[in-house]
């Protein structure tokens, strides 16, 4: 496989439209719409809400906020059409629980404008409108770490030499590199080796999660060609791999359960940390061909743990696995995924379990 195929994938994010009905766009759930017993009669949206925000004020599950809104597969595209200032209001009269939206001119005037000149949104991530997740949680990993076969990352192209001999590499070094095709001006992340991801029951590897250290630029192509570092996250070495810079985009996140019956586990932690809160990314043992995609939400679960036995025939019991929160898919592979932690009552561990609610 060439090198310019690995590459994250990301989605496009097409413009807005209004709200109607939610007929076949998501799997009909167990229970019904459930309002939060101190579901407020309105809201007033501010700087830094998020749609799960909004949601969760009226809804014990946020992840239907879809539903409350009343919104159909069309009108689903956009979600991004609340700002700041906006009167949110719990309508009963239909005898279902819907949210409409007051709004204000200013605002008005800002939806209508969009509906009137759509475009595709690249970056999304400085808009004013209220994001369906927080932005600043996961923009640094729409594009990094990356999950790829081992195979393929050996055999992208390697950072041979520096100009100077040193052995590390800052921003604004020249640096020569093996294997690079394309053109000068084309724009590299840099990565080294990270760890493999292993099912913890099956033990199959799942892939190889690398470190994304810096970008890198051509400055001309040849069998050693010249390269520029122009940045750097963290120590960037002889060794590393460049792999094309992908185009940053804001994919569609609209929250809904699985069609089918998913069942992992969290396998890693981004960033190494024991406990994960709320807003961590995990990355559990599921991915495209699992049925996962952008958008699932899935139960988060305490793993089982063994109790202190105090007789013999106490001896293997387990604890129960209690929900703790959800976990929102936000990047997937096609054998692991990662997630965003929410709402969660104690902090997610590794092994912890994941389904659909």
């Amino acid at each position: 496989m060439r090198p310019s195929s690995i590459r994250a994938k990301l989605i496009s994010h097409i413009a807005p439209a209004v709200i109607i009905t939610l007929a076949a766009i998501l799997p009909a759930a167990a229970d019904e719409l459930t309002l939060q017993e101190n579901a407020p009669d309105r809201y007033v949206v501010v700087k830094g809400d998020t749609l799960w925000d909004i949601s969760g004020k009226f809804l014990k599950h946020p992840w239907k906020w879809p539903e409350i809104w009343n919104m159909n597969k069309d009108e689903i595209k956009d979600p991004h059409w609340i700002y700041p200032g906006d009167v949110i209001v719990l309508d009963m009269s239909s005898g279902n629980p819907r949210l409409r939206l007051l709004g204000n001119d200013a605002n008005d005037a800002r939806r209508s404008r969009d509906k009137l000149n759509p475009k595709v949104r690249v970056t999304q991530f400085d808009n004013m409108s209220s994001p369906p997740i927080p932005t600043s949680a996961i923009v640094p990993f729409l594009t990094q770490p990356l999950v790829v076969e081992e195979s393929e990352f050996l055999q992208a192209p390697r950072i041979a030499q520096n100009a100077d001999d040193r052995v590390t590499l800052t921003m604004g070094d020249t640096a020569y590199a093996v294997g690079v095709t394309g053109n000068p001006g084309d724009q590299w992340q840099v990565f080294n080796g990270g760890k493999l991801l292993r099912d913890p029951d099956t033990k199959e590897v799942l892939g190889y999660e690398v470190l994304y250290v810096g970008d890198a630029v051509t400055r001309q192509v040849a069998d050693v060609s010249t390269i520029s570092i122009t940045k750097v996250a963290r120590e960037l070495a002889l060794g590393d791999r460049l792999i094309p810079k992908p185009r940053m985009a804001y994919p569609n996140y609209v929250p809904h359960i699985p069609t089918r019956d998913v069942e992992g586990k969290i396998i890693s932690t981004v960033g190494g940390v024991n406990d994960a809160g709320p807003y961590t990314t995990v990355v559990i043992n599921r991915g495209e061909r699992d049925g996962l995609e952008l958008g699932h939400v899935l139960n988060a679960y305490k793993a089982p743990r063994p109790i202190k036995a105090a007789s013999k025939a106490e001896k293997g019991m387990m604890t129960p696995a209690e929900r703790n929160g959800y976990v929102f898919i936000y990047r997937v592979f096609p054998k692991v995924s990662y997630g965003l932690a929410l709402n969660g009552t104690r902090p997610l561990n590794l092994l912890d379990v994941v389904r659909k609610p």
